[in-house]
């Protein structure tokens, strides 16, 4: 039988390939066992290992199920995420991961309006002008773009997670695209103030040292009631799961938002804004 070496070390996909062979391999199945486990033939589990065929969201998912690891952070669908959006910052394919499956989403964001609620024109003008600046390419660009879309989609599964979205004022303040860009996704922020599992805040900026973060914050409560942050420096995106420091910040993000206006305070702020009013 032949047995091609693979090379973990050589690509994301090659390190995914290797790992799913290994983990067949320990439990002494065949590719003909696992392809009937997961519902692929024996050829695509080849292909898969061998690093010449990209793995899917739903292969990756399968494989979860049947190596009993799909609650665990280092599933195959978290390896799959990284493959898919490798052009993304480091840490955030596995954030996305857990944000897709969370039950309670907590986020405080300053500049700019939030992946979860923007526009496609909006997410549009930031990815092009990073291209402009040099930091991504255009394919690059377009995955950006595109993982909104998937990200924004989750809000539509049933039952969808309850969003809580605190915004400095800045990110309605700043003028993002031009008037009409700029005018639909405050609408769209209105829209988002209007859903039954949304709530959305705006926090003044006379709140001044009473704003218990400097920058943006995501708190994610999972389906077993276990919570994890995620927040972002320049180099990486770092997910919190230890109790003893996401606590403290689920604290501090309720005084935000007993800090933060009311969100029918927060609506008529965006309301008087898309009429020209400062």
């Amino acid at each position: 039988m032949n047995r091609k070496d693979l090379n973990p070390d050589s690509s994301p996909q090659a390190a995914f390939g290797a790992r799913l062979r290994s983990s067949r391999e320990k439990r002494g199945w065949t590719q003909e066992n696992l392809a009937g486990r997961m519902g692929y033939s024996s050829t695509h589990i080849s292909s898969v290992e061998t690093g010449r065929k990209l793995p899917t969201l739903r292969f990756s998912r399968s494989a979860d199920q049947v190596f009993g690891i799909a609650d665990r952070f280092d599933t195959f669908e978290r390896e799959w995420r990284e493959i898919r959006h490798g052009a993304m910052l480091e840490g955030f394919p596995e954030f996305v991961g857990h944000e897709g499956r969370a039950t309670e989403i907590r986020l405080y964001e300053v500049g700019v309006v939030p992946g979860l609620i923007q526009t496609p024109e909006y997410a549009t003008v930031l990815a092009e002008s990073a291209v402009k600046r040099g930091a991504i390419t255009d394919d690059q660009a377009s995955e950006r773009v595109s993982l909104v879309a998937e990200r924004q989609a989750m809000l539509l599964r049933t039952p969808p997670p309850l969003v809580l979205a605190v915004l400095d004022e800045s990110c309605v303040r700043r003028p993002i695209g031009g008037p009409a860009v700029m005018d639909a996704q405050l609408a769209r922020l209105v829209e988002f103030a209007e859903l039954p599992n949304t709530v959305l805040q705006i926090a003044r900026f006379d709140m001044g040292e009473r704003r218990p973060f400097d920058l943006p914050v995501t708190v994610l409560t999972l389906p077993d009631r276990s919570v994890m942050s995620y927040a972002e420096s320049a180099q990486r995106g770092h997910l919190d799961r230890e109790s003893t420091s996401v606590l403290p910040m689920l604290t501090a993000y309720h005084q935000l938002q007993a800090e933060a206006l009311s969100q029918a305070a927060s609506v008529a702020v965006i309301n008087q804004l898309r009429k020209g009013t400062p």
